[in-house]
């Protein structure tokens, strides 16, 4: 995105700042960006190996994007967070096929009335 001042960007990714609204709006935007060309190529896991790899090679403007707009530690978690969502959403497709019904929970907290 650009918008930010180098220093400011530099302590965004680093953790010393807090990012503001409009600085978590850009890091979402470049997130969106980077995973919708992941997506493009069928890359699941740009964390390591092949992946990674992959990633770098197809989608290095969106990843260029995504690490200068996020914290590093954003980075890490949203990659890592598309990795065990994959998996969610595979493992609940699997259940679904042998025949697991989903359920919609609301936990209820505080006094129950009887």
């Amino acid at each position: 995105m650009g918008w930010f001042t180098s220093d400011r960007a530099a302590q965004i990714r680093t953790g010393a700042a807090v990012p503001t609204r409009a600085e978590r709006q850009a890091c979402w935007v470049a997130r969106d960006a980077f995973f919708a060309c992941l997506d493009s190529h069928s890359i699941i896991d740009a964390t390591k190996g092949e992946g990674e790899t992959q990633a770098k090679k197809l989608c290095p403007e969106e990843l260029k994007g995504f690490e200068k707009d996020c914290a590093a530690q954003w980075v890490k978690y949203f990659k890592e967070w598309r990795v065990a969502d994959h998996a969610k959403r595979k493992r609940i497709e699997q259940l679904e096929k042998e025949g697991a019904v989903r359920m919609d929970v609301k936990p209820e907290f505080g006094i129950q009335k009887r």
